[in-house]
C-alpha cells in the first residue's frame, strides 16, 4: 500500500494533527471511549476523526469502530466536514456526518474553540448478526459528548436562564445568578453562540455495508432490497413481506431491479457519445485481459498502438472472452440506430453499457453495485468502491500496481470533477 500512500491514492487529502492541545483534546475522547491514549506527536485524521496511524499504533483498525456498528467520532475542527472517510463499515457514514456537521456548525464552531465533540452515531443496535439486523437500522441519532462538558454546562445555563425569565424572584436568587457568571465565563453568551447541537437524528436509507462480505440495502417507498450472499443469515427469511431478496450473483434479476426503480441508464446515444463512456469500458476490458496473460510485464510501455498490436496477436483469446468485440459491435448500434436492445444482451454484459441515473439520489450507491458487477473497469472501483479497489489491489503484480497508480494519477487526481461529470454525469 506504501505505492498508494505516495501517491495520495490512500488516506489521501487527511488533515495532520500537531499542535499539543489538539492532541491532548484528541487523547481524552479517546479516554472516555476506554481506548488506549496516542503517544504520537503528530498523526492524520479523516472527517470522523480515524486516524490510519492512531489504528497502526495501536494495533486495532476498528478503534473508532468496535462491532462495524455505531461508529465513535472524534471532532476536533469544522475543517473536518471537508475531508474524506477512509475506514468505516457503512458507505453511508460519510454523507451522516457531513449532515450532522452542516445541520450544527455553529455549535461545533463554537465548541471545537475550546473543546473537543466526540460520541456515537447510534444505530439501535448493537451487534449486527443478520439481515433483520440491519434492516432495524432505519435513522441513527449522534449521541455527543465533550471533554469539557461545555455541552452540559451550555444546557445548563439555559435551564438557568429560562428559570430567571418565567419565574417572578428567580433574579433575586444570588446563587442561581452566581452560577450563571461562572458558567458563562465557560461558555460564552449562548445566545450569540449556541453550544448545544439541534439536529441529530438523520435517516439512514440506502447503503453498503461489510457485514456479511458485503451487503447492498436499498429503500423504496413500498418495498426494501437486499442484494447479498445468499449464505448471509436471514436472507429471504426476515420481512419477507416487506422485504424483496436479490443474490448478489444473479446480474439479470439485479439489472432488473436497478432498471425498474430508475437507478440506472440504460444504452442511449443521448449520453454515451458525449461520455465516451463505451470506449472506456472496452479500453478497461482489454487492459484487464493483457493484466491477466502477462501480469508481470511491462505496462508502461502500453498505449493505443502498441493495445490494437496486442489483440491482433491475441485475437483468440479476446473473442473467446467476448466483451471486446460486443463494446465494438455496441459502439456501432449506438451510432446508427441511437440505442441498444437491452433484451438481447447477456445478463452479466448489460452493466458494461450502463451506469448509475445521475438524478437519482443513489447514484454513487448504484455505482458502486455497477462496479462490483465490472470489476475490471479499475478507475470506477476507485472512484466509487474504494474498499473493493483495495482488496483487488492486493493481488495485483508490482508492475500492473504502479500502471494501475500512474493511470489514476494522469485520469483521475488530475481533475476528479470533470472525470466524474464526462464519464458518470455526476456532479
Amino acid at each position: 500500500m506504501n505505492l498508494l500512500r505516495d501517491n495520495d491514492l490512500i488516506f489521501g487529502r487527511l488533515l495532520k494533527i500537531e499542535e499539543p492541545h489538539l492532541i491532548a483534546r484528541y487523547n481524552k475522547a479517546l479516554e472516555a471511549f476506554g481506548v488506549r491514549q496516542t503517544e504520537l506527536k503528530s498523526f492524520e485524521i479523516d472527517r470522523t476523526g480515524f486516524s490510519p496511524e492512531i489504528a497502526k499504533e495501536l494495533k486495532d483498525d476498528q478503534y473508532l469502530d468496535p462491532n462495524g456498528v455505531n461508529r465513535r467520532f472524534i471532532i476536533l475542527t469544522p475543517a473536518q466536514i471537508e475531508l474524506p472517510v477512509v475506514h468505516t463499515a457503512f458507505s453511508n457514514t460519510s454523507q451522516l456526518v457531513y449532515e450532522f456537521m452542516t445541520a450544527n456548525a455553529r455549535a461545533i464552531n463554537a465548541i471545537t474553540i475550546k473543546d473537543v465533540v466526540y460520541g456515537e452515531i447510534e444505530e439501535q443496535v448493537n451487534q449486527v448478526r443478520d439481515i433483520e439486523d440491519l434492516l432495524s437500522i432505519v435513522q441513527v441519532e449522534f449521541k455527543v459528548l465533550s471533554a469539557e462538558d461545555l455541552l452540559g454546562k451550555a444546557a445548563e445555563l439555559g435551564r438557568l436562564a429560562d428559570r430567571v425569565k418565567h419565574e417572578p424572584d428567580a433574579w433575586r436568587d444570588d446563587t442561581l445568578l452566581q452560577r450563571m457568571v461562572a458558567l458563562s465565563k465557560e461558555t460564552g453568551d449562548i445566545r450569540e453562540n449556541s453550544l448545544v447541537p439541534e439536529q441529530v437524528v438523520f435517516r439512514h436509507d440506502a447503503y453498503w455495508t461489510s457485514h456479511f462480505g458485503g451487503v447492498y440495502i436499498f429503500a423504496d417507498r413500498d418495498t426494501t432490497t437486499v442484494i447479498a450472499d445468499p449464505a448471509t443469515p436471514g436472507f429471504r427469511r426476515s420481512r419477507p413481506w416487506q422485504v424483496s431478496y436479490l443474490a448478489k450473483d444473479d446480474p439479470a434479476h439485479i439489472f432488473r431491479f436497478l432498471a425498474e426503480t430508475g437507478r440506472i441508464q440504460l444504452p442511449r446515444a443521448s449520453w454515451m457519445e458525449t461520455s465516451g463512456y463505451l470506449a472506456h469500458r472496452g479500453e478497461m476490458v482489454l487492459l484487464d485481459l493483457v493484466r491477466k496473460a502477462s501480469p508481470d510485464q511491462d505496462f508502461s510501455r502500453i498505449d493505443p498502438v502498441w493495445l490494437q498490436t496486442w489483440t491482433h496477436r491475441h485475437a483468440d483469446m479476446v473473442a473467446r472472452e467476448g466483451s471486446v468485440p460486443f463494446l465494438n459491435a455496441a459502439v456501432r448500434e449506438i451510432s446508427q440506430f441511437g440505442q441498444l436492445k437491452i433484451e438481447e444482451i447477456p445478463a452479466p454484459q448489460r452493466f458494461l453499457v450502463t451506469r448509475a441515473n445521475p438524478e437519482h439520489p443513489d447514484a454513487w450507491l448504484t455505482n458502486r453495485l455497477v462496479s462490483d458487477l465490472v470489476p475490471s473497469d479499475f478507475i470506477a472501483r476507485y472512484i466509487f468502491n474504494k474498499q473493493g479497489f483495495y482488496e483487488d489491489y492486493e493481488n495485483y503484480s508490482e508492475s500492473w500496481r504502479e500502471y494501475v497508480v500512474a493511470r489514476l494519477k494522469t485520469t483521475y487526481l488530475r481533475d476528479k470533477a470533470a472525470l466524474r461529470r464526462r464519464l458518470f454525469g455526476l456532479d
